[in-house]
């Protein structure tokens, strides 16, 4: 995505990038960049916080209209949580027991399975 931004920025089309990967996506030079410290997958706000959505796009359209100078970086003042010990373990495998990462494998394969039959369509039925 850092790469397609800086893409069109150069055939004059203003982008900003929300992310959680800051190590990343400043690497890659992006133009406009808001920062969620959120866990990955995460940028635009908390799952199933409308809230948390909604202030994410508005500051990213604050973004896009004030960056000053290129490469620029916003923090988003949101917080995943209060205790950043969710740094240290959120998702992480080494602490996970075998039945919980095989259930966590057996939800991604079924998320899958049902991406592959919308992907498929109504026609695939008949």
């Amino acid at each position: 995505m850092s790469l397609a931004a800086r893409h069109l920025e150069a055939n004059g089309i203003p982008t900003v990038i929300i992310g959680c990967a800051k190590d990343i996506v400043e690497y890659v030079g992006v133009p406009r960049f808001l920062f969620s410290d959120f866990p990955l997958g995460n940028p635009a706000g908390r799952p199933h916080d409308p809230e948390s959505q909604a202030f994410t796009l508005e500051l990213a359209l604050r973004v896009l209209e004030t960056a000053l100078a290129p490469r620029t970086t916003v923090q988003s003042p949101l917080r995943w949580s209060a205790d950043p010990s969710w740094k240290l373990d959120f998702s992480h495998i080494a602490l996970m027991s075998p039945e919980e990462i095989a259930r966590r494998r057996a939800e991604f394969d079924r998320q899958k399975e049902v991406a592959k039959t919308i992907r498929a369509g109504p026609e695939a039925a008949e």
